[in-house]
């Protein structure tokens, strides 16, 4: 998985989901069986399948999101350099801009630089719309891989541990700790403490998971 292709927040949210949604199945297997091996089967089989589905939907969303993102962007870029009205284009560069840049730079520098946007549109110098591009299909990938790997430490203690009940045991637990470690990762992004996301997000997980089971997730 490639930083250049991936935000953290973007791998991050694509590992919770897909630890959420193994857990879910091995969980749900472990809760509502008596632990025999078609079970342990079938939470190993449920766990594949549903992080494969739901990996290939979200590579699809995301390439789906990016071609819209960028288009979004020519679109403005276009409604920008057609406005006679300087304050008003002024306006939407900044609206467009200012979540990005306010907290880095100072209102004159930033009053310069969307002025010398404007020029540039104006001029003519507008991006061109895009199909699917090949960061898209890397992206895409990568988002794949992220969701199938999070079931891997699920469905291993299924497939190495003979005995059903255990290896669902194991399986959980394994899920359970990973999300600590992603919390704990998250948080060295968002500057907050490292243990209290870990274990916040544990338990937002695995309330979630409560959630789902009953309703048949």
């Amino acid at each position: 998985m490639s930083p250049r292709y991936l935000a953290p927040n973007e791998s991050l949210t694509e590992a919770v989901a897909g630890l959420i949604m193994v857990l879910t199945f091995t969980l749900a297997a472990s809760i509502v069986t008596d632990g025999g091996q078609d079970a342990a089967r079938k939470a190993l089989l449920g766990a594949i399948g549903c992080n494969v589905a739901w990996g290939i939907i979200d590579a699809v969303l995301y390439v789906m999101d990016g071609v819209f993102e960028r288009n979004r962007r020519v679109r403005l870029a276009q409604a920008i350099a057609s406005v006679p009205d300087e304050p008003a284009a002024m306006a939407a560069i900044q609206h467009e801009l200012d979540p990005y840049l306010a907290s880095v730079t100072l209102p004159e520098d930033r009053e310069q630089l969307y002025r010398h946007i404007r020029s540039s549109l104006v001029e003519g110098r507008l991006p061109q719309r895009t199909g699917v591009l090949r960061d898209d299909v890397v992206g895409a990938l990568a988002v794949f891989c992220v969701v199938l790997a999070t079931a891997l430490p699920a469905i291993l203690p299924l497939a190495l541990i003979h005995q059903p009940l255990l290896a669902l045991r194991v399986s959980n637990l394994l899920v359970v700790a990973l999300l600590f470690i992603v919390g704990y990762r998250w948080a060295k992004h968002v500057d907050a403490n490292p243990w209290l996301t870990g274990l916040g997000l544990m338990g937002v997980g695995l309330a979630l998971v409560a959630v789902a089971i009953p309703l048949g997730g």
